[in-house]
This record gives structure tokens, C-alpha cells and sequence, in this order.
């Protein structure tokens, strides 16, 4: 029996169990055509075959078919990946490249015994900080001390941050120029400001909500600047991104009933997020939770509300009054924005509506380097990724870089101080709230 006949019965394929395999009809619907190759970061970098998304499929192919078994190289190729999808949109076939790489992940974690330090670091990120949201403040808490009480300053003028490990100096100097002494509350509700447009809803996030409060304050006040009311629900966790990336299934399953929860409990037009990979997680709770007979209905009705904040307030349109600011800006597409939601457009006509020159960075939909913890994972890759991006912001010379992602704003910040360009990198609802404020 055919192994695509085996899968579509149901039954285990050797190599892949049957609990969510890479979809086999979607790995043959790769024509192995090599238009994905120049676009594929780790190629590019690596120029190693296996770790282009062609190579990968090819190897997926072979464990589905039987020829290979998983096995620590396997599990390799998949994990260097940054799954950034920018393959997806070079794709003549349009396959969904992000969810078989993430279903192979999954099958790894099945597969492969993890080691006691791989097994405590798993279960104190994704089942402990990025699942209590309580944890993730107490974090952020101590790195506010950190900063607060002069230790920061004090490492990095001795030179200790050079000292450090590469993914430990990445972590470092990835936090904040300030960072934030409170978080953006949960539970709360936002009034609109003049003629009421809607009403929505907004993630809180992880990172967002503690590290980068200042932007989700922000948010709120450019959405009730623009006549909607804004409510952040209570009892919503992390949306399950960097699990989802990880391959822990089950647990982005649980966050996403979690938030699911709370969010339904609340009457809204849209459901908005300005963090572009937790905006791909949330659109597409449909299909990590088709086979829950519970939830399968609501999560496809809680996707069809999803919204980037960009993507939004471009289709609603920016009402007046707008103060215009001048001046060259670089936009830098993040990929799960670019490559997963196909947004690129919207924030550009933004930006552009307030007055800002946008300027093209040669390749700007390539991945800076940052994809959710890639630049600790990898930092390697990372920071060569990173250095290319700087030198074409360098090359620009503007006096601003705007991107709309958390992980992007902290990479690319991170790498311009390491230059010693001081140019500020901000959010694009950063942007929108210089220009309507009162």
C-alpha cells in the first residue's frame, strides 16, 4: 500500500506517527523547482542543500515513504529552519511550507527522546514563563531591577557582555534601551474618543505586555483616538506562536482554548494584534484545533476576526486630525507579516498617510535574523542575517527604521547600536500615535 494511501487511511506511516504528520498530498505538490533557494535565509547563508525548504520537503518525503527514519540530523534540518515562510511566497505551487516544518517538529518531539537539560529548559519556558503570565512579569520584574540598579550599565561598560556566550549576549542586549515599570493591564476597557466607530479587542501578548508595554499603550491609544472602543480580555495567556514554532502542539493547544475562552466571552467587530507572529498563530487556531469537536467551531470563528493592527486601521482609514511628520523612513517587513498574511501594502500606505518617505531596503523581506527565540537558538545565523540587514540600512542612511513585530524591532535595534548607528527603530503604531496625538 502506497504510503499517501496509508496517511489518508489513517494509519501510521513509518518514520511518522500518525498523531499530525506533515501533509503528505502537500509535500507532492512540490515540484522540487529550486525558486525557493535564494529566498530561504539558512540557505543563503549555510548554501547547503538540506537546509534549503526544498531539501527539507525532500527529506519529510523520504521519512513519509519510509526511507529515512527520524533521527537527530532529521531533526536538525528542521529546527535551523527559521520558518519564516518566505519560501511560501516564491512558491509557484503556494505550498504551506510554515505548517509542514512545524508538523515535522512536532513529529520530532514525539520521536526523539529529548536530554534532562533539553527536557527542563522545554518545560520552564513553554509549560512555565510563556504559560503563566504571572511567571513572564515576575521576569520582566527582575530585569527591570537589572537595569534599575545600575548592573546593566555597569556589565556593559567593563566589556563583561563581550564575555558572555553568544546566545546569552543576544538575550542581553536584545532587552530595551528603558525598560518599562509597569505592564498593560488585563481586564480592562478603553472608551472610544469622539464619534464611536466599534468595538475590539486586543491580545495583551507576552513580550508585548511586559517588555514592550509602552507600544501596546500605544495601540490603545491610537485605536480609541480612531472611535473604537477597546477591550483586553481577561484570562488571555500567550496566543501559542513560539510553541506552535517549537513543535509543542499540545501545549499551543491548550493557550489557544485558554484564550479562546476569554476572548469569546467578549462582543467585538475584530480581534487585534500587532505582533506579527502571534497574528499567524491566532489566524489560524482553525486548524490546530480542527479535531477538538469542542472548540473546532469557535477557533475557526475566532480566526475569521483576526486582524493585525496595521491591516486594520488601513482598511478602516485614519480619520482626521493627522500631524504630518517629515522625514525618510525604513520599513522593514516582518516575515510573518509579509510571507504569512500576505499585509505588506497596509502598513507602507500608513506610514506614508503621516507624512514619512519610505524607503526599500534591497531584499526587505528577507528575515533579519529574530524569528521568536531563532537568535538565541541560533545566534550564529543569526547575527549574519542581522549583519547584512544593518549594512543596507547603513547604506540608506534614514532617520528611522519602522517595522510591526516584536522580535524585529529588538533584533534590528540590537543591531544597529552593536554598529554604533543611532538611529531609533519603532513600531509602526508608534509612528501612528506621534501623528494623533492631540
Amino acid at each position: 500500500m502506497a504510503a499517501q494511501e496509508r496517511i489518508q487511511e489513517g494509519m501510521e506511516v513509518r518514520g511518522f506517527t500518525a498523531d499530525h504528520p506533515p501533509d503528505y498530498g502537500e509535500i507532492l505538490r512540490c515540484t522540487h523547482c529550486g525558486l525557493c533557494l535564494n529566498q530561504c535565509p539558512t540557505f543563503r547563508v549555510l548554501g547547503w542543500e538540506p537546509d534549503s525548504p526544498r531539501g527539507r520537503i525532500y527529506l519529510m518525503r523520504a521519512v513519509a515513504e519510509g526511507r529515512l527514519e527520524i533521527n537527530p540530523d532529521f531533526r536538525e534540518h528542521m529546527e535551523v529552519c527559521l520558518a519564516c515562510r518566505a519560501c511560501q511566497t516564491a512558491c509557484p505551487a503556494t505550498l504551506s511550507f510554515g505548517r509542514l516544518v512545524e508538523a515535522a517538529r512536532w513529529q520530532v518531539l514525539q520521536t526523539l527522546p529529548l536530554s534532562p537539560p533539553e527536557r527542563l529548559i522545554r518545560a520552564v519556558v513553554f509549560g512555565g514563563i510563556l504559560a503563566h503570565p504571572s511567571l513572564l512579569a515576575l521576569l520582566s520584574r527582575g530585569l527591570w531591577l537589572y537595569q534599575a540598579s545600575g548592573v546593566r550599565a555597569l556589565i556593559r561598560r567593563n566589556g563583561l557582555i563581550t564575555r558572555l556566550p553568544p546566545a546569552l549576549r543576544n538575550m542581553e542586549e536584545m532587552l530595551p534601551d528603558r525598560l518599562p515599570s509597569r505592564f498593560l493591564p488585563t481586564g480592562r476597557r478603553y472608551p472610544a474618543v469622539g464619534e464611536r466607530r466599534g468595538r475590539v479587542a486586543l491580545l495583551a501578548g507576552c513580550v508585548m505586555r511586559t517588555l514592550l508595554a509602552p507600544i501596546q499603550e500605544a495601540t490603545v491609544r491610537v485605536l480609541t483616538r480612531q472611535g473604537f472602543e477597546v477591550v483586553i480580555p481577561r484570562g488571555q495567556v500567550c496566543c501559542g506562536a513560539l510553541h506552535v514554532h517549537a513543535g509543542e502542539r499540545r501545549r499551543a493547544q491548550a493557550l489557544a482554548r485558554r484564550n479562546l475562552a476569554a476572548f469569546t466571552r467578549e462582543e467585538v467587530d475584530a480581534i487585534l494584534v500587532n505582533a506579527a507572529g502571534c497574528g499567524v498563530a491566532m489566524k489560524e487556531y482553525g486548524d490546530l484545533l480542527k479535531d477538538d469537536p469542542h472548540w473546532a467551531e469557535a477557533a475557526r470563528a475566532f480566526s475569521a476576526k483576526v486582524r493585525d493592527v496595521t491591516e486594520f486601521l488601513d482598511a478602516v482609514g485614519l480619520r482626521p486630525p493627522l500631524r504630518r511628520i517629515a522625514g525618510r523612513a525604513v520599513y522593514q517587513d516582518p516575515c510573518h507579516l509579509a510571507h504569512g498574511q500576505g499585509i505588506r501594502a497596509q502598513p507602507r500606505r500608513l506610514l506614508r498617510a503621516v507624512g514619512l518617505t519610505v524607503l526599500e531596503l534591497p531584499d526587505g523581506d528577507l528575515c533579519c535574523g529574530s524569528a521568536g527565540i531563532y537568535n538565541i537558538t541560533h545566534p550564529e545565523i543569526a547575527d549574519a542575517l542581522l549583519e547584512e540587514k544593518v549594512t543596507q540600512i547603513r547604506r540608506l542612511n534614514p532617520e528611522r527604521v519602522v517595522t510591526a513585530n516584536a522580535g524585529c524591532l529588538l533584533q534590528l535595534a540590537m543591531g544597529l547600536r552593536r554598529t554604533g548607528l543611532s538611529i531609533p527603530v519603532q513600531h509602526v503604531i508608534e509612528v501612528l500615535d506621534e501623528a494623533t496625538a492631540g
